[in-house]
């Protein structure tokens, strides 16, 4: 009598002998790439670049790519940051180097840095966001009433449709600094708290403030940094998750 077929079980597959950190850039036209885009740019990047790349275990492989706290598509950032992990140890330099090289345009790696053995955990290092607001024809002085009154409250909740449906986000409990610029535009830092409050839904509670605020159109995003809020705070900054030390981003 022979035995049952067995079904055939996956390769496991070697864990990851190096970890990197990159963190790059989305600039000019690739600030309207979706984050499904830019993975799969990425993905290919890392093939052309010859990246040795660790991969997952199971029926479909996958390299080990982690991604943390991706920007909304139509935003730019300058501060986007993900994890690789490596079946060979590489020089972080020459890595960032070749990525940066084969990347499409607006796509840029600015830094690329080793994980040490008991580094903190990517996202503990990404817990606030300092954001520029753009929202094109806007009255300054309409603009600094309007945040003075969000700024006043205890409490200030939106609404947005997410994929699990409608949900509300309380603005004000989110905010760490939010001012305006002599030229009119927004300077938002913000925790990353759940539900995460984004830029475009600090501009939806100051148009509810001050309805017409700006005009219908969308506001212009760019992130300009992501770290730790250092406490005591010092205006415009956050504990950069690379070199541990307070960078100044407005």
């Amino acid at each position: 009598m022979t035995e049952p077929n067995k079904r055939r079980q996956p390769e496991q597959q070697a864990p990851p002998v190096q970890r990197l950190r990159v963190r790059y850039a989305k600039r000019g036209p690739a600030r309207f790439t979706s984050h499904r885009d830019v993975g799969r740019a990425l993905e290919r990047a890392l093939r052309r670049a010859e990246i040795p790349m660790a991969y997952s275990s199971g029926f479909n492989p996958h390299p080990r790519i982690s991604y943390a706290n991706a920007s909304p598509t139509s935003a730019a950032s300058e501060a986007e940051y993900l994890e690789l992990g490596l079946s060979d140890r590489c020089d972080p330099a020459k890595v960032g180097a070749a990525l940066h090289e084969v990347l499409g345009p607006g796509l840029d790696v600015v830094e690329v840095s080793e994980v040490l053995p008991g580094a903190a955990s990517l996202n503990d290092l990404l817990a606030a966001s300092a954001w520029r607001i753009e929202l094109g024809q806007s009255d300054p002085e309409a603009l600094a009433s309007a945040v003075g009154q969000l700024l006043s409250r205890d409490e200030l909740v939106v609404q947005r449709m997410t994929k699990t449906g409608l949900r509300d986000f309380d603005v004000r409990g989110a905010i760490v600094e939010l001012r305006v610029t002599p030229e009119g535009a927004l300077l938002f830092l913000g925790r990353h708290e759940v539900p995460l409050v984004r830029p475009d839904d600090v501009v939806t509670a100051l148009r509810l403030l001050v309805p017409g605020l700006g005009g219908e159109r969308p506001a212009m995003l760019t992130r300009l940094g992501q770290g730790v809020v250092a406490e005591p705070h010092a205006a415009g900054t956050l504990v950069d998750p690379f070199s541990g030390e307070l960078a100044q981003l407005f």
